[in-house]
Formats: C-alpha cells, structure tokens, sequence
C-alpha cells in the first residue's frame, strides 16, 4: 500500500509543473494575440474610410 502511495504521490507532483506551465503558457499566448489583434486593427483603421473629396466653393462676388 506504501508503494502504491509513493507512486500516485510522485506522479501528482510530476504533472504539476508542466499543467502550471501550460496554464501560464496559454495565458501568455492569448495576450500575445490579443495585443496583435489589437495593433492590426490600429494598422488597417484608416483603410477602410471612405475618400472625402473635398471641393472649394466658388469664389463669392463681393
């Protein structure tokens, strides 16, 4: 019962770091993706305005 014990012990503590890390690792890839979704949309803002065609109004008679 003793090395059943050890065993299951050893193995939770194992896999503890690597789920951590991969809990972190997805955190840190969802902001990463974030801020580059973010500045993408910064980059391509003006893209899609419309052309304002500016006209001068003629002259007035004074």
């Amino acid at each position: 019962m003793s090395q059943s014990r050890f065993t299951s012990e050893l193995l939770l503590s194992a896999a503890t770091v690597p789920v951590l890390m991969g809990i972190m690792g997805g955190k840190l890839m969802a902001d990463v993706m974030l801020s580059v979704g973010q500045a993408s949309e910064e980059l391509f803002r003006g893209d899609r305005l419309p052309v304002l065609h500016r006209t001068t109004p003629p002259p007035s008679e004074s």
